[in-house]
């Protein structure tokens, strides 16, 4: 899942034991040596989502539940109406 051409090269340090331990795991799920990017970025981008989630929660911990939704429910429908200004309007 690649998501650009403009990749960028690292040079990444691990434990011998963390190494054998992944490379046996990508093996056993088929995987290849070159596939070892592929499985960084996703592992990346999920703690990268992860954390994110983790601040926003956070951030929103003394907000009632009610109040919440209401906010997270008039977020989606002011992004759905920009998205799909045609749904609004019944056409």
């Amino acid at each position: 899942m690649m998501a650009s051409t403009d990749n960028v090269r690292l040079t990444v340090t691990f434990s011998r034991e963390t190494d054998l331990a992944l490379r046996t795991h990508l093996g056993a799920l088929g995987m290849r040596k070159g596939d070892l990017s592929k499985f960084i970025e996703e592992a990346v981008r999920g703690r990268m989502f992860d954390e994110t989630v983790r601040s926003v929660r956070s951030k929103f911990a003394d907000l009632p539940p009610d109040e919440l939704q209401a906010m997270i429910d008039e977020a989606c429908a002011a992004v759905r109406a920009d998205m799909f200004p045609a749904a609004r309007s019944g056409a």
